[in-house]
C-alpha cells in the first residue's frame, strides 16, 4: 500500500479509503468484519463512515458493525484513521427531525458527536465531517462546537463533504480570523471520470487551502466497472440511476467507447478509473465500498496500476474534462 499525508496535515493515510456503506444494508456484520480485516492486512488505515448509514430504520448500524470490529482488539483502533459524518436526520426515514436532532447547530454536533463514540465504541474520532452544507448555521457556531470537542479530545481533525468551493473558503476563513482553529483538512467529493464538474471549483479551492480531496462514487454507480461487459456476459444488470445513464444512447456509446478502450489495452475497467483518480492533482485516495472480499481485491490492484500516456489520453477523450472556472462557463 502507498501513503500520503491528508492534506496539509502531517496525518498519513492510505490511498484508498474503505468505505463502509455496504456495511449492513448489504453485507452482513460478519462479512464486514472479514473485509476490514482484510483491508487492514493489505495495508489500508483510512476507514470512512457515517452516522446515516445502515439507513432507514437501521441508521447507525454501520458505526455498530465498525465498532464491534474495534472491540475484538488487535490493534484495529490503533491502525485505523477513522473517519465519520455528522448533518443526516437520525430519525425514521420520510419523517420530519426533531428540532436540533439535524444538520450542524451546535447541539446537533455535541449530541451526534457522543451517540457515533458509542456506536463505533471509541473515544475518539480521527476525522469528522459535515455531510453536508448547513445553510443557517454560521460557521463561528460550527467552529466553537469543534474547538470544545478537540479540547476534549473527541475528535482530532474536520472535514467536509458535498461542500462547494465557496463554503470551503468560507468555513477555512472563519476558522483563521477565529485562531486556534486548523479548519477544514480534507473534502469528500463525487468525482471520477464521468463527473468532474468537481475540477471547476471544489478542487482548486480544496488545493488552495490545503484540504485533501477524497473522491466517492469513483465508478460512478458501477457503470465505471465495465458494466456493458458484464451485460453482454450474461452478468449483473445495471439498475437505479446507472440504469437510466445506459438508456440514454449517447451515454451508452461513450460508456462503450470507455470498454473498448481499455479492453485494448488489457486493463480491467474498474481499476483504471481508481487508478486514473490517483493521477489528478490534490487526490488523497478515492472511497471504495466492496460488498465482497473479491471487490477489495479487485480496489487494490488499482494502486500499483500506471496508467500510460496513450491510455490517459484516450481517456481524456473519452470524458473530456469541463475545464477550470470561470473559463468553463465564461467563455
Amino acid at each position: 500500500m502507498k501513503y500520503t499525508q491528508l492534506g496539509r496535515t502531517g496525518l498519513k493515510v492510505s490511498r484508498l479509503v474503505l468505505g463502509t456503506m455496504n456495511f449492513g444494508p448489504q453485507t452482513e456484520e460478519a462479512d464486514s468484519h472479514v473485509i476490514m480485516d482484510a483491508a487492514l492486512d493489505a495495508g489500508i488505515n483510512f476507514f470512512d463512515t457515517a452516522n446515516v448509514y445502515g439507513w432507514g430504520e437501521n441508521k447507525g448500524r454501520t458505526e455498530e458493525i465498525i465498532g464491534n470490529w474495534f472491540a475484538k482488539g488487535g490493534d484495529r483502533r490503533d491502525k485505523v484513521v477513522l473517519a465519520t459524518k455528522v448533518y443526516g436526520n437520525m430519525g425514521l426515514d420520510g419523517a420530519p427531525a426533531w428540532p436540533n436532532h439535524d444538520k450542524l447547530s451546535a447541539l446537533n454536533i455535541r449530541r451526534a458527536v457522543d451517540a457515533s463514540l458509542r456506536r463505533l465504541r471509541t473515544d475518539y474520532i480521527d476525522v469528522y465531517q459535515f455531510h453536508h452544507i448547513d445553510r443557517r448555521t454560521p460557521f463561528e457556531e460550527i467552529w466553537q462546537a469543534i474547538d470544545t470537542l478537540v479540547q476534549q479530545g473527541k475528535i482530532l481533525y474536520v472535514g467536509s463533504s458535498n461542500f462547494p468551493g465557496y463554503k470551503i473558503a468560507q468555513a477555512n476563513e472563519i476558522a483563521a480570523r477565529r485562531g486556534g482553529t486548523i479548519g477544514l483538512v480534507s473534502e469528500q467529493c463525487l468525482y471520477n471520470l464521468m463527473e468532474r464538474r468537481a475540477e471547476m471549483e471544489v478542487i482548486p479551492a480544496a488545493q488552495d487551502y490545503g484540504l485533501g480531496v477524497i473522491p466517492w462514487s469513483p465508478l460512478h454507480g458501477g457503470l465505471l466497472g465495465g458494466v456493458l461487459k458484464k451485460e453482454a456476459e450474461g452478468g449483473r444488470r445495471a439498475s437505479g440511476r446507472a440504469a437510466d445513464t445506459l438508456a440514454d444512447p449517447t451515454a451508452r456509446a461513450q460508456i462503450q467507447a470507455y470498454e473498448d478502450l481499455l479492453d485494448k489495452h488489457g486493463l480491467a475497467p474498474g481499476e483504471a478509473a481508481l487508478a486514473w483518480l490517483l493521477t489528478r492533482p490534490g487526490v488523497t485516495g478515492p472511497i471504495v465500498g466492496p460488498r465482497t472480499a473479491e471487490q477489495l481485491q479487485s480496489a487494490l490492484r488499482a494502486v500499483e496500476l500506471e496508467l500510460g500516456e496513450e491510455v490517459l489520453a484516450g481517456l481524456e477523450e473519452v470524458f473530456p474534462g469541463p475545464g477550470p472556472s470561470p473559463e468553463a462557463f465564461a467563455w
